[in-house]
């Protein structure tokens, strides 16, 4: 079940910049960096409210954040959705018949448990679900 908008993603080509602008919009204060090898790419989060600002920029070429940039100079990215169980609702929105980009969750930026939907299933919009990892199950989905 989805609990609420857990952060909007936007694509960046300078972090350290974009920080700066989005600190001074926001007043607030980006409280975390950090680098998911895995994705190829460095991140940043600023709290609004109940919610978060990821800002993402390409830490090398092959990184989708660098492809999503090669066809624009930056902006949003996608939403992602807070969920109590993302085993369930990737099982759930597999049955539904959404495309699932990752089949089974894997690690995220911010302790999160991630997993995409593609934007072909969503009305071209990429969704990512997450769930703390302290709070997740270990159950698999079938290929």
């Amino acid at each position: 079940m989805v609990k609420r908008i857990e952060h909007l993603g936007i694509a960046v080509e300078n972090i350290e910049e974009s920080i700066k602008v989005f600190e001074v919009l926001l007043s607030t204060s980006c409280y975390k960096n950090e680098v998911v090898e895995s994705e190829g790419v460095r991140t940043a989060f600023l709290q609004v409210g109940e919610s978060k600002i990821e800002l993402l920029e390409a830490t090398n070429d092959e990184s989708p954040i660098a492809k999503f940039l090669s066809s624009r100079k930056g902006g949003f990215h996608h939403v992602a959705f807070e969920v109590d169980d993302i085993d369930a609702e990737l099982i759930r929105l597999k049955n539904e018949g959404f495309q699932l980009i990752h089949k089974t969750p894997k690690d995220g930026a911010d302790n999160k448990r991630i997993a995409f939907l593609h934007p072909k299933s969503t009305n071209g919009l990429l969704v990512e679900l997450c769930q703390e990892k302290s709070e997740s199950s270990d159950v698999m989905l079938d290929k």
